[in-house]
């Protein structure tokens, strides 16, 4: 399947909106939480194709919100791909565990995440 919307998850409106143009420019609808709590609410009002989540949030962490989706029958299929500035091996092995399909480091390279984001699809 496609993706054609994403849900951008994050708490800083300026990584929110640094990811949202990227991805508006290349032809993606976008939606956005600034909260995971906010996050797993959209996902089950929206349906997005892709969750990109970030890590560091104030109240639940995104490694939570992940691990939420995952194990929840009606959003275990959406993939979510980690975003964050969380760069350790074990950060990224933790993620994969709650069950991310990827992980990207902040900053993003577009043509890095636009890759990921294909790899999905």
């Amino acid at each position: 399947m496609p993706i054609k919307n994403v849900l951008v998850v994050d708490d800083s409106p300026t990584d929110r909106q640094y990811l949202t143009d990227i991805l508006t420019k290349n032809g993606f609808k976008v939606s956005t939480a600034d909260s995971a709590e906010d996050a797993l609410v959209k996902v089950k009002q929206a349906r997005p194709d892709l969750v990109l989540m970030d890590v560091v949030m104030p109240g639940q962490s995104g490694f939570q919100a992940t691990r939420t989706l995952a194990k929840d029958e009606a959003t275990k299929g959406i993939p979510v791909i980690i975003c964050t500035s969380k760069s350790q091996e074990t950060d990224k092995n933790w993620g994969i565990k709650q069950g991310a399909r990827d992980y990207i480091v902040k900053p993003v390279v577009p043509a890095d995440l636009l890759a990921k984001i294909s790899a999905l699809g």
